[in-house]
């Protein structure tokens, strides 16, 4: 690339459509039609509460970028170093395409922030496009986390903020008991849903600590720490609010917790979140001894950010700019006219015709599970059902929950569902079952131990994957990519089975009857979840 004088003539449109700003263009409308499906993904994304600051990411990474921007002189020399602009948009693109064969979206999403990467180190070169890197970083903060990631992250802040809340509550003598996620105040129970995680403060405070962190004019441990403090201030911050709604739920009552004043009670504390940044940031100049104000220790001059914007202009045509636009442009279309692969729909039988009768095992009337746990689990077909026999000690329950399409939803691990209903796990192994049932294939799933104060029960757990048995549920994402896009399948399913370790028995006796009913649960599962001879 080669950049005209800041004396360049007055702009007009001749100039415009001949200079590189007008292939930038091109290459710009071409990625916005190559990278659909992502930005799809963030449009449904961004109408979360989790995710509805996501609109705003790229409007302050533009104003980082101009920021930056004026730090970087025009340089008059050509631009020879566009090496690592082409790797990284050969990786774009390789990823995007990876996201649309797969049909997971949100893999198309992640394409897009390499492709601006990209266009920056193509337009400036490396030795003056490396210096963007964090606005570019910052848009890392406008896309949804991996489902199987972000249940994980939710669950574990559930966990932490219903423990800080009762903690909070037993300081100021309110009679309080957690059990799971349920804060039960004797006469009322609150439960801390996913959407008390924190996880809609966290998003948008840690993309605001970026923001803060890039522009304070402190060491590079001052920016660390400024960053990193957005999850703790987050975490102690929605513990307080939980605090607070169970107080005034004690004493007040329910109604509190509907309407308008739970929504604002949210801002506040969101509020209060970026004022003890602003705190810890003021602490930080006063330990260091310095006399700045924390107004001045901020860089927040704007002065000149219209002529850094013009400066798109001066962006003179290149090779490898034009090869980016044609690239893209000829690979949405090449997209948008082949056969596409689609999701192939599978021949299975619903759970409602699954058996009464396994041998000696009986079942009991199938289970409705709550609407709330319903939408949570997002399942096409589910069953959950006990399951009884004469000869055993005790029942054993099943449940399978089943998947048409897991790109959108599946693979919700009990490892993160069994926290949040009081369970604690007290042993989880990943196990081979086949040598000790006697199966000549490997057949992985997870075994644990589980109680919930004198309760405790064995569970066996998997992923079934177009007769692939999987323990780990990052692994059948991993699997679940691969299939769709070497044999068009999305579909798949979760088995539990779980029974109670009855008083005065040891696991190896329940684990019999549990493998027992394991045995017979696997002869009729390929009817309900077909493998790959379908």
């Amino acid at each position: 690339m080669t950049v005209r004088s800041e004396h360049t003539a007055p702009f007009a449109l001749s100039a415009f459509l001949n200079a590189g700003v007008f292939w930038l263009l091109c290459a710009t409308i071409a990625a916005l039609f190559f990278f659909q499906e992502g930005l799809n993904a963030l449009w449904v994304a961004w109408q979360l509460p989790e995710y509805s600051h996501g609109p705003l990411i790229p409007v302050l990474s533009l104003l980082l970028f101009l920021r930056q921007l004026k730090g970087v002189p025009i340089d008059h020399r050509p631009v020879t170093d566009r090496g690592p602009g082409i790797a990284l948009l050969v990786f774009a693109i390789l990823l995007g395409t990876l996201g649309k064969l797969s049909q997971i979206d949100e893999i198309v999403a992640y394409a897009i922030i390499l492709w601006v990467g990209a266009i920056l180190l193509i337009s400036w070169g490396w030795n003056q496009g490396k210096h963007f890197w964090p606005p570019v970083v910052h848009l890392v903060y406008m896309l949804p986390l991996p489902g199987v990631l972000y249940y994980k992250i939710s669950t574990h802040l559930q966990m932490i903020s219903s423990e800080l809340g009762v903690w909070m509550l037993q300081l100021i003598n309110v009679p309080v008991f957690l059990e799971g996620n349920i804060i039960d105040l004797g006469v009322y129970k609150l439960h801390v849903a996913e959407a008390c995680s924190g996880l809609r403060y966290l998003f948008p405070i840690m993309s605001f600590s970026y923001i803060f962190a890039v522009l304070f004019k402190g060491t590079v441990s001052h920016k660390a720490i400024l960053l990193l403090a957005a999850v703790p201030i987050t975490i102690v911050m929605n513990s307080v609010r939980i605090a607070f709604a169970g107080w005034l739920v004690n004493y007040v009552g329910l109604e509190y917790l509907e309407g308008f004043t739970h929504f604002f009670e949210g801002w506040i504390i969101f509020m209060i979140c970026v004022v003890l940044l602003f705190i810890l940031a003021w602490m930080m100049l006063r330990f260091t001894g310095s006399r700045m104000s924390l107004v001045d220790a901020l860089d927040l001059d704007t002065s000149g950010w219209a002529g850094q914007a013009a400066r798109v202009r001066l962006i003179a045509p290149s090779r490898t700019l034009i090869l980016s636009a044609v690239l893209l442009g000829a690979g949405a279309v090449a997209w948008e006219t082949h056969d596409q692969v689609g999701t192939t729909t599978v021949p299975r039988e619903p759970f409602v015709l699954f058996p009464t009768t396994l041998n000696a095992w009986k079942s009991g009337i199938p289970e409705a599970l709550s609407p709330e746990v319903q939408e949570t689990l997002a399942a096409d077909d589910y069953h959950s059902v006990q399951f009884s026999n004469p000869a055993a000690a005790a029942p054993v329950g099943l449940f399978i929950a089943w998947y048409d399409d897991q790109t959108k939803g599946g693979t919700h691990s009990p490892e993160v569902c069994l926290p949040g209903a009081g369970w604690e796990i007290a042993k989880l192994d990943r196990i081979d079952i086949a040598p000790q049932v006697g199966f000549a294939e490997q057949y992985n799933l997870n075994r644990a131990v589980i109680q919930k104060g004198q309760t405790r029960m064995l569970v066996y757990y998997w992923f079934e994957q177009h007769g692939r048995h999987t323990a780990w549920d990052f692994a059948a994402k991993m699997y679940l990519l691969w299939d769709s896009i070497t044999i068009g399948r999305t579909d798949g399913a979760l088995v539990r089975l779980t029974t109670p370790i009855m008083s005065g028995e040891t696991e190896a006796e329940a684990e019999a009857r549990l493998q027992d009913m394991f045995l017979e649960t696997t002869r009729v599962l390929p009817r309900f979840v077909p493998g790959l001879d379908i």
